[in-house]
C-alpha cells in the first residue's frame, strides 16, 4: 500500500526562524530521553489515564502527555509532521500565540480521545493531537501550498509535491474511517479521535490566533 511522508512546504518559507517549533521538538526529544531513563513508572505518572482523569485525578497530565511518546518511531514520525507544517503556522501566529494554540489543541484533542474511552486505564500519550491541530490550521490558512513529500510504493521511493488540501484532507478522512474501529477499545492503540478533534480545533480556531492575513 502506498505511503506518504510530508517533509516541508515547498511554496513558502517562514519569515522568522521557527523557534517555538524547534523548541517543541527539543522538549519532546528531552522528555522521551527521560522516559527511557525512568521507565514505565515515569510514563504512567505523566500520561493521561482516561478513567483517572475523569475521576478528577492528575489534570496536569492533559498537558504533560502531549510531550510523551511510546517509541522512537512514534516520536520521529510526529516530529517530521510537526516540522512539515509547524513553521509556517508559527509564522502566521507569532511564537507566543502559536505555543498557546499548540497547547490548547493538544489538550482538546486528548479530551476528545478520553471521552471516547472514559473507562480506559491504559495511558494515552503523544503529540499527534496537537500536531493535528497545526495541520487543521494549515488546511484553512495555506490550502493550495505544495507540500514536498516522500511517496513510498513498495520498495520504491519518490519525491513528490502534493497540495496541502489534498494531503491533509486525505489524512483526515483516514482518521474518520478509523474512529469507529477504536471507539470501544480499552487497550491502547492509535488515538484516531484525538487526531480528528485536533484537526477540527485547528480549522475552527486558527484565524483567531493568526496575526497576519495569509498570502
Amino acid at each position: 500500500m502506498p505511503g506518504l511522508i510530508p517533509l516541508t512546504d515547498a511554496t513558502r518559507r517562514p519569515v522568522q526562524l521557527p523557534l517555538a517549533t524547534l523548541g517543541i521538538i527539543i522538549v519532546n526529544v528531552a522528555v522521551f530521553l527521560l522516559e527511557l531513563q525512568n521507565g514505565e513508572t515515569f510514563v504512567t505518572q505523566w500520561s493521561v489515564i482516561p478513567a483517572e482523569l475523569l475521576a478528577g485525578h492528575r489534570p496536569l497530565t492533559l498537558l504533560t502527555a502531549m510531550f510523551m511518546h511510546g517509541s522512537w518511531l512514534h516520536l520521529i514520525g510526529n516530529m517530521i509532521f510537526l516540522w512539515a507544517f509547524g513553521p509556517e503556522i508559527e509564522d502566521a501566529m507569532g511564537a507566543p500565540r502559536f505555543l498557546i494554540f499548540y497547547a490548547l489543541g493538544g489538550q482538546v484533542s486528548m479530551l476528545a480521545q478520553v471521552l471516547a474511552v472514559p473507562h480506559a486505564t491504559v495511558p494515552c500519550l503523544g503529540a499527534s493531537g496537537a500536531i493535528a491541530a497545526v495541520m487543521g490550521a494549515f488546511l484553512v490558512t495555506y490550502p493550495t501550498d505544495r507540500i514536498k513529500s516522500l511517496l513510498f510504493i513498495g520498495i520504491f521511493v519518490k519525491v513528490t509535491f502534493v497540495p496541502a488540501v489534498v494531503l491533509i484532507g486525505f489524512w483526515f478522512v483516514i482518521q474518520l474511517f478509523n474512529v469507529g474501529a477504536v471507539a470501544g477499545v480499552n487497550t491502547g492503540g492509535v488515538a484516531y479521535l484525538a487526531h480528528v478533534g485536533g484537526v477540527l480545533f485547528g480549522v475552527v480556531t486558527a484565524r483567531l490566533f493568526e496575526t497576519s492575513e495569509p498570502e
